[in-house]
């Protein structure tokens, strides 16, 4: 055991301060740098566009059925890819299990939707990589968002566009009576979507550069679940 010198330099806390300080100063700096370059790779929200319209949503809701549906899905972030085939378990008006099975069968994950709560029990699945209850239940084509005040809608063509929240927090778009495109947005810049095209339903989060993209292979109605898939885990 060594004993220190009486004689020893031991800097004083005023000229240990700066050091720290520049630390700290550097360190804000850099994250302030990070969130400005994430936010400005996340598009602009264009004006809305086309006629005027009463804003008076669709109908989305989710029929007091159960659904099976099928699907290969595809995950692109910047750390890691992936693909694989998944399972969607839907039980209308309000709950779904989603599980994930990876190719080549080396891991699975499963979330679980009930109103608006996200479980993801004992998931080998990261939880970022998993939209969150608005964006999950609009690639099931329901509306699921927070209610906020000051609604705008415009129509053009067969497309009815619909701004939420002043400023504006979300933006829905429909085809007839069928959700088609949910966007998230936060201080005037998209910030993640989910959009549903046919049989291909694509989510991406403009901020984290993240994009899960599922591919429908087939869907049909079947008997009740099983409770157990609701948990408890």
């Amino acid at each position: 055991m060594s004993s220190r010198s009486p004689h020893a330099h031991i800097p004083s806390p005023a000229n240990d301060s700066a050091p720290r300080t520049n630390s700290l100063l550097g360190r804000a700096l850099f994250v302030f740098a990070i969130a400005t370059v994430i936010a400005s790779c996340a598009p602009r929200l264009r004006p809305l566009a086309g006629a005027p319209t009463v804003a008076r949503l669709p109908s989305t809701q989710i029929p007091p059925i159960h659904r099976q549906i099928v699907f290969d899905w595809e995950l692109v972030d910047r750390d890691v890819t992936g693909r694989g085939e998944g399972v969607a378990r839907v039980a209308g008006p309000d709950s779904a299990r989603l599980d994930l099975f990876l190719a080549g069968g080396f891991g699975s994950g499963a979330a679980i939707l009930i109103a608006d709560s996200l479980r993801m029990p004992g998931s080998g699945l990261p939880r970022r990589f998993i939209p969150p209850p608005p964006l999950l239940w609009a690639a099931l084509g329901r509306v699921a968002i927070p209610a906020l005040r000051d609604t705008t809608a415009r129509v053009d063509g067969e497309l009815l566009r619909v701004d939420i929240g002043k400023p504006v927090g979300w933006r829905l778009t429909f085809r007839r009576d069928s959700l088609v495109r949910l966007e998230r947005i936060h201080d005037g810049r998209i910030a993640e979507w989910v959009e549903r095209s046919g049989n291909i339903v694509h989510y991406r989060s403009e901020e984290a550069r993240r994009a899960l993209s599922l591919t429908i292979k087939r869907a049909q109605e079947v008997p009740p679940f099983d409770a157990s898939i609701w948990g408890p885990f």
